[in-house]
């Protein structure tokens, strides 16, 4: 047992997600209200970790997730297939007007003193449409499967999705698998159903069942109730307000053995300062601090999760699968889009503290 967790050593899916898929569009710098075209970049918490893991990290990853057969959904497919994750589809038929739909994301980049906007269209979405019994876990788990994670964004979505993350992560735990949550917590998709103390509802009932936690200490007094701490942060990087509040966390759910964010101050759009953090069994580990030129934010947090992840399932010491997590993290807000472009290789150079020079 290592980090306090039992983690299979085999599995016919190292890691398998469950959560909504969107596509998002993206005109670059230039505003919406102002674009003329865009990139079209497929997304959503759960897939962009599967994806990450799958396309950077080399490991067997599957996503269960909702389907539609109408030519988003074709599109979106075809990046799921494109990244290497394995597709678990509850199929949706589209009726050719208003639906069901796969959710669409509009965000601009920003730039300099210019924050990015991002907003949604997630009417009749048929992510929102998922309900316990959807996935025959039994044949799902059947081969083995190392690792199960889900997020907050999906619990958010509808009073049927909360109630399907805690049914897999009991089948998951069942079949063994280490679980994990990310917080992400959204107000404003609670809002349009259940508001605040619903989410807190909701969320307690999955995160009962959860092994390692993902989530900010903002994320941590939304999503789970928690007190904040006394002593104030000085910065976005500073750690302590984090740490503070991670005793309350582990004595209210005794089986979370890991608790891990990135820390992030923006100074423009366009240069963040980066770090992560994380709470291992009882230890403290934290990242280097870099000065960040960011292409393109979106998928950051997610880049370190599945770094993370990663280090975590192939047994490095805590302080690398963090460095893993925050070298990874740190080389995705270099891409367009919210999903890996880089290699492996790249990202343990990073972690062991290489630099931008020319690779000839």
């Amino acid at each position: 047992m290592k980090y306090g967790l039992n983690i299979p050593t085999s599995g016919a899916l190292d890691f398998l997600s469950l959560g909504a898929l969107v596509h998002r569009l993206d005109p670059g710098i230039i505003p919406f209200r102002k674009a003329t075209e865009c990139q079209i970049h497929v997304s959503g918490g759960e897939f962009n970790c599967a994806a990450n893991m799958a396309d950077c990290f080399r490991l067997q990853t599957g996503i269960a997730t909702a389907m539609v057969d109408y030519p988003i959904g074709d599109l979106i497919a075809e990046r799921v297939r494109a990244m290497g994750v394995k597709p678990f589809y509850k199929y949706f038929k589209h009726n050719g007007v208003n639906g069901p739909n796969m959710a669409a994301v509009y965000s601009d980049r920003g730039f300099g003193v210019r924050a990015p906007v991002v907003f949604y269209n997630r009417a009749n979405e048929a992510g929102a449409m998922l309900k316990p019994g959807d996935f025959d876990w039994k044949a799902i788990f059947s081969g083995g499967v190392r690792w199960f994670h889900s997020g907050g964004i999906f619990a958010a979505l509808s009073e049927t999705t909360g109630e399907l993350i805690a049914e897999g992560m009991k089948a998951a735990k069942a079949a063994g698998a280490i679980t994990s949550f990310d917080l992400n917590y959204r107000a404003k998709l609670w809002n349009i159903w259940g508001g605040h103390e619903r989410a807190l509802e909701v969320i307690a009932k999955i995160v009962k069942h959860v092994d390692v936690l993902v989530g900010n200490e903002e994320d941590l007094q939304m999503g789970l109730g928690m007190p904040g701490p006394k002593v104030a942060a000085k910065s976005k990087l500073d750690p302590s307000a984090f740490f503070g509040m991670i005793e309350k966390v582990v004595a209210q759910y005794p089986r979370v053995k890991i608790v891990a964010t990135t820390l992030r101050e923006v100074a423009s759009s366009s240069w963040h300062g980066w770090s992560a953090v994380a709470w291992i069994d009882g230890k403290t580990y934290l990242a280097p601090t870099v000065d960040l030129d960011v292409y393109d934010r979106v998928g950051g947090g997610d880049g370190f999760a599945s770094g993370f992840f990663y280090g975590l399932l192939t047994g490095e010491e805590p302080e690398d699968a963090v460095k893993l997590g925050w070298a990874h993290g740190a080389m995705l807000t270099t891409y367009p889009g919210d999903t890996t472009m880089a290699t492996l290789e790249q990202v343990r150079a990073f972690a062991k503290g290489g630099s931008a020079r020319i690779q000839r």
